[in-house]
């Protein structure tokens, strides 16, 4: 996975003209594939690569490109011809804002990436070990005396109280963790509804399902102002990364906007928070469903720690349980699905893609591609062996992105997930409890439905 330029083959005068790519079928009056995309989207996005490497959709009355071939997915990311928008954004517009690193562009999103990166170098990550390690460790004790785990609520409390002492240090993380996660849980599914099914102002209509959304997306901005104010309130400038939001200074030397701090600060509790729990649950789920994942890595943390507590320093060396979040991160990518926007008309691929069209993308279908992967359905950590990674196609497996889009906390969330997975499964083996159901919740963010568990002793 390398972040090499990739460019669309450009048109030529002297060469063929691009192509119209191929419309999918079983569009219906007036939603068009909506209603496809809200019924079933992980089967019908994963079935469109059988009809052609980009493929036309439509969403109500708009026209959206679907990239489907891995190489093309790098190439869209990688291309000055494609900005972050679309269906995805603008559904996410009343949460995450425009003046945040998620949803901005150009020029602002290079200034906020600066801003942000130091808090993600390679040599700053150690730091947060101790932090890491003490969550990880305090989520196996409290589990030994739990009758039934509720993995949702477990898996999002420690990705918030992570992600909070991490780069938001302060008190406020035990006060706000249970808003945070009650927040996006609702906020991420109705956004995926709005997304695929575009009624526009119906959404405004006072009935109890957009009242309970309103109220989530009030709450949870209200609750970035409250950090924000607690951090000025005390006074206090410790070196982390919201310090580096409130002391950051726009192209004229000027600090940035409130508005600016307040989007920062969402997207760093959304990503830290519903991206990361959402692939916790499914680590939970995997351990669940195939017992010797669980056994190999209780013997690989043996290993390395003997008969010490697994500690942040081990994680370079626990390269089985690092498989296994890979493995799981390529089964169940909680981000599942993309979109962007042509700045202007462009070819991917030999079809042409007109000025301002919407693209859309699924690192689900694209990472359980029966071609790009032997036995594309099968939980193999295995895969990613040097030896037989090497085999997988650029661009068939990118979950936290490439090119300037690429997540910058790639290595925060690889260690944070590698250790939190060591210490948990050489602890617990787990067997799904009454109620349980482990299918997939398609929102925003991809997880399992209702994931309740019994952690028994190793």
């Amino acid at each position: 996975m390398t972040d090499e330029s990739v460019r669309p083959s450009g048109r030529s005068a002297a060469g063929p003209q691009p192509l119209e790519p191929p419309a999918a079928a079983g569009a219906v009056p007036f939603l068009g594939h909506g209603l496809r995309l809200a019924r079933d989207p992980l089967a019908f996005l994963s079935r469109l690569r059988d009809h052609g490497d980009v493929v036309r959709l439509r969403l109500g009355p708009k026209t959206l490109y679907a990239v489907t071939a891995p190489a093309l997915t790098g190439a869209l990311a990688l291309s000055p011809d494609y900005i972050i928008a679309g269906p995805l954004w603008e559904s996410l517009e009343g949460l995450l804002g425009k003046e945040g690193v998620a949803t901005a562009n150009g020029p602002l999103h290079r200034r906020q990436r600066r801003t942000i990166q130091p808090a993600f170098r390679l040599d700053a990550i150690p730091g947060y070990g101790p932090i890491m390690a003490e969550e990880a460790h305090a989520l196996v004790e409290r589990w030994r005396s739990a009758e039934v785990i509720d993995v949702t609520t477990e898996s999002f409390r420690v990705a918030v109280r992570v992600a909070a002492r991490c780069l938001m240090r302060g008190s406020y993380a035990d006060a706000r963790a249970e808003r945070i996660c009650a927040a996006l849980a609702t906020l991420f599914s109705g956004m995926y509804q709005r997304m695929v099914v575009p009624l526009g102002p119906l959404y405004r209509i006072p009935v109890p399902s957009n009242r309970q959304f309103n109220r989530a997306l009030a709450d949870f901005h209200l609750l970035v102002d409250e950090i924000v104010a607690d951090r000025r309130a005390g006074g206090q400038r410790p070196d982390d990364l919201l310090t580096a939001l409130l002391e950051a200074e726009d192209e004229n030397g000027e600090p940035i906007g409130e508005q600016e701090i307040h989007d920062q600060v969402i997207a760093i509790l959304t990503a830290g928070s519903e991206t990361v729990g959402s692939t916790i649950m499914s680590i939970l789920l995997a351990l669940t469903e195939y017992p010797d994942l669980g056994r190999r890595i209780r013997d690989e943390v043996k290993t390395v720690a003997g008969d010490r507590p697994v500690a942040f320093e081990d994680v370079r060396k626990l390269t089985y349980t690092a498989n296994v979040v890979v493995e799981t991160l390529r089964l169940y990518p909680a981000v599942w699905i993309l979109t962007r926007r042509t700045v202007t008309e462009t070819e991917l691929g030999g079809y042409r893609i007109p000025a301002g069209a919407d693209v859309v993308y699924s690192p689900y279908a694209v990472q359980r591609d029966r071609r790009s992967f032997e036995r594309h359905e099968e939980f193999d950590p295995g895969r990613w062996l040097p030896e037989r990674s090497a085999e997988v196609p650029k661009y068939a497996m990118s979950p936290f992105g490439v090119g300037n889009r690429k997540c910058p906390g790639d290595h925060f969330s690889m260690a944070e997930l590698t250790l939190l997975t060591a210490a948990v499964a050489s602890a617990h083996h787990f067997e799904h409890a009454p109620g349980s159901d482990p299918r997939p919740r398609i929102g925003i963010t991809l997880r399992p439905r209702r994931l309740l568990l019994r952690a028994l002793p190793r």
